[in-house]
């Protein structure tokens, strides 16, 4: 089963992939979905399950599309995640604009949490000196980390110091999924060495740097 799921992973980040990277973390058993940092889908036993939000539940349960069930202290609970069948996969326009609405309705979710309380350094792996970096890069609210992203981030603290390597980038991704550096996922992990490879590390990239 966790074949068919990572093969659902990668067939959704190809299909979805204009909401930019596409990354997945364990979730109701699963594995959840996220591009900038918010969650706007999950894949449960090799299915597909997009997020609802007020505005776009009731298309959903229109469509017939049915909840994820989620086994919790041995009681079902339904989720406000709606199942994607193959009518829908196929219907390419409509499932475009779906995952579109799930993911806007998730980041307003995401923007109206009362978070100001979180420090950036109360996430893992963000030190005090990382945090002031930060601060620096105009990224100053756990928020504003998720919503741009790990890559972003880091492009924006490269600017103000060059030296910063790989592991910083990691770092980032680990405070946003909610991972110490060291046990990210295999597949986020391989995905973010592979980027900082070829769009930092690289002759090309250093040469475009130094211009």
């Amino acid at each position: 089963m966790k074949y068919v799921s990572e093969n659902m992973i990668r067939r959704a980040q190809s299909r979805f992939d204009f909401l930019g990277q596409i990354a997945a973390r364990s979730q109701f058993g699963g594995y959840g979905l996220l591009a900038n940092g918010i969650m706007f889908a999950v894949v449960s036993e090799g299915e597909l399950y997009l997020r609802a939000n007020d505005q776009i539940e009731y298309r959903f349960r229109l469509r017939g599309m049915a909840n994820l069930v989620y086994a919790k202290r041995g009681l079902p609970v339904l989720l406000r995640y709606y199942w994607v069948d193959t009518i829908l996969w196929d219907d390419d326009l409509v499932l475009r604009n779906f995952v579109w609405q799930a993911h806007q309705g998730a980041k307003t979710e995401v923007l109206s949490k009362n978070s100001s309380s979180i420090r950036l350094k109360d996430l893992p792996n963000i030190s005090a000196s990382l945090e002031r970096l930060l601060w620096k890069a105009g990224i100053t609210s756990a928020d504003e980390l998720r919503l741009e992203g790990a890559k972003r981030c880091y492009l924006k603290l490269r600017t103000l110091r060059r030296s910063l390597g790989v592991n910083v980038l990691l770092a980032l991704a680990g405070a946003i999924s909610g991972h110490h550096s060291a046990v990210l996922p295999l597949m986020m992990r391989s995905e973010l060495i592979e980027w900082f490879e070829i769009h930092i590390r690289s002759p090309k990239a250093a040469q475009y740097e130094a211009a």
